[in-house]
């Protein structure tokens, strides 16, 4: 036959021609090509769902945020007069266990109050609007203490537009007594405008290298998917030139084989991305959800992924083949007994570490974070640890010597196809790499968005705030918590402000005041160095901090003042001003504060409820510190529900000695779920790819199962060919998440390094591929069997 009938020459028409055949090839290759296929088109699938996946984040996000912000009520600058299209509004938060728990309860002014977003209808006095998540919370078996918090008639369910994730635990409330003077909040709807704040630039790093860790290994497997079936290929190949292809053509026709493959495998992402939506509203990670509607693809990153894909498929098969000889009677690799060479290789790390460098430092609120520059760094050197990888596979492999059976199979079959093995765990390689470096920039910033608040929870756990203004309400409160149980300790002090006596005096902008804390002796002894104390006694306390001027408190906090308990800007709008005085007694101490256990110090008057009449006092303030015992279950929900049944208004906060800012926590959480889903992938790829290395290798394994080899000796030899790969990847990986983390580090200004936190992900990549191996051992055992001899 002639070679001019079949050489393809030059041009768009030759290329289409030769991808053809490829795709023919590839369609109708009989049972082994659709195995291939298939396997390619699962491998580049799984890429593409997470590529498709990522595309949607944006969406994700926009889409929380504005449900967010539509179900928030409207603030207006001034307060609005009650009419027929106004609502009355408080929030009420808490928590069951290790959930959160958000709430709002309403009164209507009139019948055209406006309904938040989601609720068809304003629940009524004793009623509730819950979300589906929260019902089904409410009828687990074991959350009977929800229950007796929530004793409120179930009116209805939260529609989606009301609700920032399928699993938000949400209710609203209904009220017939609700006002303003509770500090609840009169509006005329719901609606907040958006307010973004400037990401910090060592977050924005942080972002923008996490971005590139996460997807780094996803575009290393696809290029890894698109070469599966390479020694059938080869005899393919091969044939096209016995029957006088050239060398072009046939690497062209290879190259339409995996575009066929990456093609399928377009479709079998998009597929699994369409199946994958549906259930993902019953998936919660790291507690964020969404919605199956949320996970709206962006358009444009949607296009450039089915068009990219089957893109780099053929420009992968042309580079892989650029090595290869060709021939009519089989295929050399001009590569086999060659060294790989370093030189071309070093640039890349190198390279992305001085574009990281170039940016300069991104610590503090005014420095500049060059995205391109960030980002085209850590690309650089991450792929250049990936072709470290193979470089490092050969020169210690090559290295090898005897050993038993199993080592010499395995070493024998990495030195003559090293690359391969480097191929097969270079995704877990890079993404141990990156995961290294952003554990090292986590560890070292972290500092910088955690603040110490000043709270002692070794002195108390919650700390309660009344609504009420009522003395009766405040002292029945301190009751309930005194038999609530697991409630070790109540510290309980009702708390106001008390005037100096008569009008301003000239050159004074106000009236000097003080505050006044009432209580019994075990609590004023939490705030203050009391000393000696029965109740009737009296205390002027200053401050110990020494930020308040003495001089300033002793206006009004002295023995033997008077004091008025009416507040000026309210006995001015009365006629005529009632005076509420009482004077402080002249046998009483004076003493220095001490912080309480929320960090906070009081000062001025401090009295026992024997020493002074509640019924003084005017708009007084109610708060409780409380000790929880450990060893009671649930003592912290019985505490909450004791807040819940004296009034649902009541607040709850636990004490937390450190405070976390939440831009930081909203990027840690991000980076969590990303890395779930991408540590999933590669699993899937991982094992994907090892099962078809084993295809291809059956022959070879039934060809030695047929001279007497044992099984355990073959199965130990597959282990050790992926024992020695992955060892060499996670040296490599430590060497060069360090190298990434010290460059990231020095750019965030930080030169305190914690090495501690590379050794468990040092571990967690071992541990997914000993699993991954270990999955792949019942295909392998299969496969073992002198069948495999038998070919077309």
């Amino acid at each position: 036959m002639s070679t001019e009938t079949t050489t393809s020459g030059g041009g768009p028409r030759g290329w289409a021609r030769d991808l053809g055949m490829g795709v023919r090839f590839a369609a109708g290759g009989g049972r082994e090509g659709w195995i291939r296929t298939l396997l390619t088109a699962l491998g580049v699938g799984l890429g593409v769902l997470l590529l498709l996946a990522a595309s949607t984040l944006p969406a994700i996000q926009a889409h929380r945020t504005e449900r967010r912000l539509a179900a928030t009520p409207t603030e207006t600058d001034r307060p609005l007069a009650p009419s027929a299209s106004t609502l009355v509004v408080a929030d009420l938060q808490t928590q069951f266990r290790d959930q959160s728990l958000t709430g709002r309860m309403l009164r209507p002014d009139g019948p055209a109050a406006p309904a938040p977003p989601g609720v068809a209808a304003l629940p009524k006095p004793g009623e509730m609007v819950l979300s589906p998540a929260l019902r089904e919370l409410l009828a687990e078996p074991g959350n009977a203490l929800l229950r007796q918090r929530l004793p409120y008639r179930d009116a209805g369910t939260i529609g989606p537009a009301g609700l920032v994730g399928p699993a938000e635990l949400k209710y609203y409330l209904g009220s017939a007594t609700l006002s303003t003077d509770s500090g609840a909040l009169r509006i005329a709807g719901f609606g907040a405008e958006r307010k973004s704040e400037p990401l910090d630039p060592q977050l924005l790093m942080l972002v923008i290298v996490a971005c590139v860790v996460l997807l780094m290994p996803v575009a290393i497997f696809i290029a890894t998917a698109v070469r599966f079936g390479g020694e059938r290929r080869d005899r393919r190949l091969a044939a096209l030139r016995l029957i006088g292809a050239d060398a072009r053509m046939a690497r062209r026709t290879a190259a339409g084989e995996a575009l066929f493959g990456a093609a399928c495998g377009v479709l079998v992402g998009g597929a699994l991305f369409l199946v994958g939506r549906q259930f993902v509203g019953g998936i919660t990670v790291w507690d964020t959800n969404a919605f199956p509607s949320d996970l709206t693809p962006n358009p444009l990153l949607a296009a450039l992924i089915v068009l990219v894909v089957p893109l780099a498929a053929v420009a992968v098969t042309l580079l892989a083949l650029r090595g290869v000889a060709i021939e009519p009677l089989g295929v050399v690799r001009s590569g086999t007994g060659r060294r790989r060479r370093l030189w071309w290789r070093l640039p890349f790390p190198l390279g992305g570490l001085a574009l990281l460098l170039a940016n300069g430092r991104a610590s503090g609120a005014t420095s500049v974070v060059n995205p391109f520059l960030i980002a085209g760094g850590a690309t650089l050197f991450l792929l250049g640890v990936t072709l470290l990888l193979p470089w490092v596979v050969d020169a210690v492999v090559g290295r090898f010597g005897g050993g038993p059976v199993p080592w010499q199979l395995a070493v024998r079959r990495l030195q003559l196809s090293g690359g391969a093995a480097a191929r097969a765990v270079s995704g877990i390689t890079v993404a141990v790499a990156g995961a290294i470096a952003l554990q090292l920039l986590f560890s070292a910033i972290q500092g910088d968005f955690m603040k110490v608040t000043g709270q002692d929870s070794q002195r108390a756990q919650l700390q309660v705030t009344l609504p009420t203004h009522d003395v009766t309400t405040i002292r029945k409160m301190t009751r309930e918590y005194q038999r609530t149980p697991g409630v070790s300790g109540v510290i309980a002090a009702i708390e106001t402000n008390a005037n100096r006596p008569g009008p301003l005096r000239k050159g004074e902008p106000f009236i000097p005041s003080t505050s006044v804390t009432v209580g019994d002796c075990a609590t004023l002894g939490e705030l203050a160095h009391t000393g000696p104390c029965k109740d009737g006694d009296v205390f002027v306390v200053r401050d110990h901090t020494g930020q308040v001027d003495d001089s300033y408190i002793s206006e009004t906090a002295r023995p033997g003042a008077a004091v008025d308990f009416a507040w000026p800007d309210r006995a001015e709008k009365q006629t005529p001003h009632r005076p509420r005085l009482w004077t402080v007694p002249k046998d009483a101490r004076t003493i220095e504060s001490r912080p309480d256990p929320m960090g906070m110090s009081s000062f001025g008057i401090f009295a026992t409820p024997g020493a002074l009449d509640t019924a003084l006092l005017d708009d007084p303030q109610a708060r409780a510190m409380i000790k929880i015992d450990p060893r009671v279950p649930d003592a912290l929900e019985h505490a909450r529900n004791t807040a819940a049944r004296i009034d649902p208004l009541t607040s709850v906060h636990t004490l937390q000695n450190m405070a976390r800012d939440a831009q930081y926590a909203s990027v840690r959480t991000g980076l969590l779920v990303a890395s779930t889903a991408t540590l999933a992938l590669i699993a899937a790829s991982m094992l994907v790819t090892m099962v078809e290395q084993l295809r291809e290798r059956r022959r070879l394994l039934s060809v030695l199962l047929a001279f007497g080899t044992r099984r355990a000796t073959l199965a130990w030899s597959v282990l050790w060919q992926t024992a020695v790969p992955v060892a060499l990847g996670l040296v490599l990986s430590v060497a060069g998440g360090a190298g990434l983390g010290l460059a990231l580090l020095r750019m965030a200004g930080k030169s305190t390094v914690d090495w501690s936190v590379v050794w468990p992900l040092v571990a967690a990549g071992s541990g997914l591929v000993l699993v991954v191996t270990l999955l792949s051992l019942p295909p392998l055992w299969r496969m073992m069997r002198p069948d495999g001899l038998r070919t077309e």
